[in-house]
Protein backbone atom coordinates (compact mmCIF):
# COMPACT_ATOMS: atom_id res chain seq x y z
CA UNK A 1 0.00 0.00 0.00
CA UNK A 2 1.28 3.45 -0.92
CA UNK A 3 0.44 7.03 -0.06
CA UNK A 4 1.42 9.42 -2.85
CA UNK A 5 2.19 12.57 -0.95
CA UNK A 6 3.87 15.98 -1.05
CA UNK A 7 6.06 17.81 1.48
CA UNK A 8 4.39 20.63 3.39
CA UNK A 9 0.88 19.39 2.56
CA UNK A 10 -1.46 19.33 5.56
CA UNK A 11 -3.92 16.92 3.91
CA UNK A 12 -1.01 14.60 3.08
CA UNK A 13 0.23 14.68 6.67
CA UNK A 14 -3.25 13.80 7.94
CA UNK A 15 -3.63 10.97 5.41
CA UNK A 16 -0.20 9.58 6.32
CA UNK A 17 -1.12 9.60 10.03
CA UNK A 18 -4.43 7.86 9.32
CA UNK A 19 -2.80 5.24 7.08
CA UNK A 20 -0.03 4.65 9.61
CA UNK A 21 -2.57 4.02 12.38
CA UNK A 22 -4.81 1.77 10.26
CA UNK A 23 -1.95 -0.23 8.76
CA UNK A 24 -0.32 -0.69 12.17
CA UNK A 25 -3.61 -1.99 13.51
CA UNK A 26 -3.99 -4.43 10.60
CA UNK A 27 -0.31 -5.37 10.25
CA UNK A 28 -0.18 -4.11 6.67
CA UNK A 29 3.08 -2.63 5.31
CA UNK A 30 2.90 0.73 3.58
CA UNK A 31 5.15 3.38 2.07
CA UNK A 32 5.15 7.02 1.07
CA UNK A 33 6.06 8.21 -2.42
CA UNK A 34 6.79 11.89 -3.04
CA UNK A 35 4.73 13.05 -6.00
CA UNK A 36 7.26 15.80 -6.75
CA UNK A 37 10.22 13.41 -6.89
CA UNK A 38 8.80 11.38 -9.77
CA UNK A 39 7.74 13.03 -13.06
CA UNK A 40 5.32 10.17 -13.84
CA UNK A 41 3.59 10.50 -10.47
CA UNK A 42 3.46 14.27 -10.83
CA UNK A 43 1.91 13.96 -14.31
CA UNK A 44 -0.64 11.40 -13.08
CA UNK A 45 -1.65 12.91 -9.75
CA UNK A 46 -0.49 16.55 -9.82
CA UNK A 47 -2.41 18.46 -7.18
CA UNK A 48 -4.77 15.60 -6.36
CA UNK A 49 -2.59 14.42 -3.45
CA UNK A 50 -2.70 12.62 -1.16
CA UNK A 51 -3.57 9.56 -3.21
CA UNK A 52 -3.97 6.09 -1.69
CA UNK A 53 -2.79 3.20 -3.86
CA UNK A 54 -3.48 -0.44 -3.07
CA UNK A 55 -1.53 -2.93 -5.17
CA UNK A 56 -0.62 -0.06 -7.50
CA UNK A 57 -4.25 0.86 -8.17
CA UNK A 58 -5.88 4.07 -7.05
CA UNK A 59 -8.13 3.52 -4.03
CA UNK A 60 -8.90 7.14 -3.15
CA UNK A 61 -7.56 10.65 -2.84
CA UNK A 62 -7.61 13.81 -0.71
CA UNK A 63 -8.67 11.99 2.48
CA UNK A 64 -8.73 8.53 4.01
CA UNK A 65 -12.14 6.91 4.22
CA UNK A 66 -11.31 4.65 7.14
CA UNK A 67 -14.08 2.04 6.86
CA UNK A 68 -13.55 1.70 3.12
CA UNK A 69 -9.77 1.42 3.50
CA UNK A 70 -10.06 -1.18 6.26
CA UNK A 71 -12.44 -3.23 4.10
CA UNK A 72 -10.06 -3.05 1.12
CA UNK A 73 -7.17 -4.18 3.32
CA UNK A 74 -9.13 -7.08 4.74
CA UNK A 75 -9.73 -5.60 8.18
Amino acid sequence: MTVVSRHECHACEQAEADVQRICADLGVPWEIQDVDADPELRAEYGDRVPVILIDGREHGYWKVEEARLRAALGG
